[in-house]
């Protein structure tokens, strides 16, 4: 396969859970010879960096270093900077000597099917959710798959989906009203399965098979996933250590010291990712139900939440738990200290605590985290799922109870063993041969043709 003369561009939307794993896949392709431009911003080009001998450049489209804040206008914001940017990006390239072919886009961008298009290239929808979540989106879209609010109800899905409640539902099919732009969106991502030449997937077959193979009745799909760094996988990337970008600066150092010194399997890793924002009463019963938990536990508390935790917590629990800002994530699940993860159930997070084998307790969110968490407790069966109160709070006897069931509890034992199992499957998936190999090999091939 003579892949050296093809060039692609990556557009994603500029926050960390969409960079990382589209960032990932454009290592595998320029590990084949693949040339790669990833358009970014100028607050993201510092913490990103030209890759494998130059064939993933960063091409920065905007001076600005202070984006706008809220989602909408990020989003607007971005658009903007694109369009302004992108014939003047395809007139250089074509003056290089190595045109641009085709554009790997973040789904939730379908514009850049018709921006791709306009300029005459090739375009490839890059969904960075679940090959379930975006086939229920589609569903929706489609207007094959109406939910009713009615208490108790569940909703006609798919036999090959497990039933569901409302709770189990991206929140988004609920509550349209709390973020109209973020619902429309990630519904309106539904668009590229007619628009695009390529949908691929963050995921891989063995963990999603039923469901690839049903929208592959509705679309030509491929998995290609799971997107994190080689050295967790199939270790076929030479220095894939890390995503290679961090918009938070982790504690590395005193992380993996602290996780050393503690027996295997002892520890319960918090995290709640990069954007979710937990109220104060939430905060104060995670903090209580982590303590009577009685285990060691590594708790990630972003700088802005940092006030959120109990005035006397950190003092009552500072030889039991270490609480820090940011960390590394996938160092954290690949040690030997780490026994569970308590997660939001993004699907970053999901995916690497299923490929690093690492057992969770879910406590979703938003988004598409609900229906993560039921794929996790029910079909995967690597984790459990907090309860809620009528108030929407989990209170600190039902984490401390959830984290003593993973960590202890006789189910604890098949939750192992069930995430020991999808971590080899994932491996195998990425590895020489595997589903997500042949099908980045029969994507490029489709490319080159």
């Amino acid at each position: 396969m003579s892949s050296k003369a093809q060039h692609v561009v990556v557009i994603s939307v500029p926050v960390q859970g969409h960079i990382n794993p589209m960032l990932q896949f454009s290592k595998r392709l320029a590990s084949k010879g693949v040339r790669v431009t990833i358009l970014a911003p100028a607050y993201l080009t510092t913490s990103l960096q030209t890759m494998y001998g130059g064939l993933i450049q960063i091409e920065c489209i905007s001076e600005d270093d202070k984006p706008p804040h809220g989602i909408d206008e990020l989003l607007e914001w971005f658009e903007t900077i694109v369009f302004r940017s992108f014939r003047n990006l395809v007139d250089k390239m074509e003056g290089s000597g190595c045109p641009l072919k085709v554009v790997v886009y973040d789904a939730v961008l379908p514009w850049a099917q018709d921006l791709a298009q306009n300029h005459g290239l090739k375009g490839a929808a890059f969904f960075t959710q679940s090959c379930a979540v975006c086939g229920m989106y589609y569903l929706m879209y489609s207007g094959k798959l109406k939910v009713s609010t009615t208490e108790n109800s569940s909703v006609s899905l798919p036999s090959i989906m497990p039933v569901m409640g409302l709770q189990d539902l991206p929140s988004f099919f609920i509550d349209t009203q709390s973020y109209p732009s973020l619902s429309k969106i990630s519904i309106n991502q539904s668009m590229n399965f007619q628009k695009a030449e390529w949908l691929l997937f963050n995921s891989f077959d063995n963990l999603e098979k039923e469901v690839v193979e049903w929208i592959s009745h509705e679309a030509a799909i491929k998995t290609i996933g799971p997107t994190i760094p080689s050295m967790y996988l199939d270790k076929g990337l030479k220095d894939d250590k890390d995503y290679g970008m961090s918009l938070f600066k982790p504690n590395s150092e005193s992380c993996i010291k602290w996780l050393d010194s503690r027996e295997t399997s002892s520890v319960v890793y918090v995290s709640f990712g990069s954007l979710a924002s937990l109220g104060e009463k939430q905060m104060e019963e995670l903090a209580w139900g982590l303590m009577r938990s009685n285990c060691y536990f590594l708790w990630v508390v972003r700088t802005s939440e940092d006030s959120k935790v109990p005035k006397d917590f950190k003092s009552k629990t500072s030889e039991k738990g270490l609480i820090v800002n940011w960390c590394p994530q996938l160092d954290v699940l690949a040690h030997p200290a780490t026994g569970c993860f308590m997660t939001h159930c993004g699907w970053n997070s999901t995916l690497e605590a299923l490929s690093l084998g690492v057992p969770m307790v879910g406590m979703p969110q938003w988004s598409d985290q609900p229906t993560n968490a039921k794929y996790i407790m029910d079909v995967w069966e690597t984790g459990i799922r907090v309860k809620g109160g009528e108030d929407g709070i989990v209170t600190r006897e039902e984490i401390e109870g959830c984290i003593r069931e993973v960590m202890f509890g006789e189910k604890g034992n098949i939750l192992k063993n069930n995430a020991l199992k999808w971590r080899e499957l994932a491996k195998e998936a990425v590895d020489e041969g595997g589903t997500t190999d042949k099908n980045i090999d029969e994507f490029l091939s489709q490319l080159i043709k």
